[in-house]
C-alpha cells in the first residue's frame, strides 16, 4: 500500500514478518500522530518483529503517540514496565473501561492496520487507506479515548480532593439538568455554577462535561 490513489485501499496480510515488510515505510515516516488500540501487548508474536517495529517508530521523528489499552494490560509486571517505557518516550497512555478488540493502529489519520485473531497459519492483518474507512475507525477511537482513564490515575487510584459543594455540583452535572435549573436547585447564580463546573473539569482532568461524569464514576466520586 503506497501513498497514491492507484494502490489498493484495502490489503490483507498474513503474519508478522510480512506485515513488517509492508509497513516499513509507514512506521518510519509518521509525521503527525501514531494511534494504537489494543487489549494486550501480545499482538506481535515474533519478538524480532516487535522490536523492529518499535525501533522504526522511535526513529521516525517528532509526532504524537496515543495508546489505549484494556485493563488486562496491567496484569503482569512485564507489561507494566513496557507502559512505563512508553510514558518515558512521551506517549500518552489511557486505560479503557472495557475490553478492547484486537490491536488497531492508525497513522496520521491516513492509514489503519487492524489485527485479526491468532490462527495456526499466523495472525491476519488488514491494512486500509480508504479515507471513509480510516476516518470511521479514528472516530471510534476518539469516542473510546474520551471516556478512558489516564494510566497514572488508573494505576494509582488517585481521587481529586473535592469539597462537599464540588460533589454536589458534580451530582447536578450528572443529572442532566440545565445550568439554570441546577444553579437554582443549588442556590447559586448561573455564572457561579458554570465556574464551579469549569473547576471540576480541571480537577478531574476532563475535556468535556460528559467525560467529567465518566471520570467521576470511575473514581467513585459521583455518589
Amino acid at each position: 500500500m503506497g501513498h497514491n490513489g492507484g494502490v489498493a485501499e484495502i490489503v490483507t496480510i498474513r503474519g508478522d514478518l510480512e506485515l513488517l515488510t509492508r509497513t516499513a515505510e509507514l512506521f518510519s515516516s509518521v509525521q503527525e500522530e501514531f494511534v494504537c488500540v489494543a487489549r494486550d501487548l501480545s499482538t506481535w508474536s515474533h519478538t524480532g518483529a516487535r522490536q523492529t517495529a518499535r525501533d522504526r517508530l522511535r526513529s521516525s521523528g517528532t509526532h504524537r503517540i496515543r495508546k489505549l489499552y484494556s485493563p488486562a494490560v496491567l496484569a503482569d509486571e512485564h507489561s507494566r514496565a513496557h507502559l512505563d517505557d512508553l510514558l518515558g518516550r512521551g506517549a500518552t497512555v489511557r486505560i479503557a473501561a472495557t475490553t478492547l478488540p484486537h490491536e488497531t493502529i492508525i497513522i496520521d489519520r491516513r492509514f489503519a492496520i487492524l489485527a485479526g485473531a491468532h490462527t495456526p497459519g499466523g495472525r491476519e492483518y488488514t491494512m486500509a487507506s480508504a479515507p471513509a474507512l480510516v476516518g470511521g475507525i479514528h472516530a471510534l477511537f476518539e469516542a473510546a479515548w474520551e471516556t478512558a482513564t489516564d494510566l497514572r490515575t488508573f494505576v494509582r487510584g488517585e481521587q481529586p480532593d473535592l469539597d462537599a459543594e464540588s460533589r454536589t455540583v458534580l451530582r447536578a452535572l450528572g443529572s442532566g439538568a440545565t445550568d439554570e435549573t441546577a444553579a437554582r436547585q443549588l442556590g447559586l447564580s448561573v455564572r457561579t455554577y458554570r465556574r464551579r463546573v469549569a473547576e471540576l473539569l480541571t480537577a478531574l482532568d476532563a475535556g468535556s462535561r460528559f467525560q467529567a461524569g465518566m471520570r467521576a464514576g470511575e473514581l467513585g466520586l459521583s455518589g
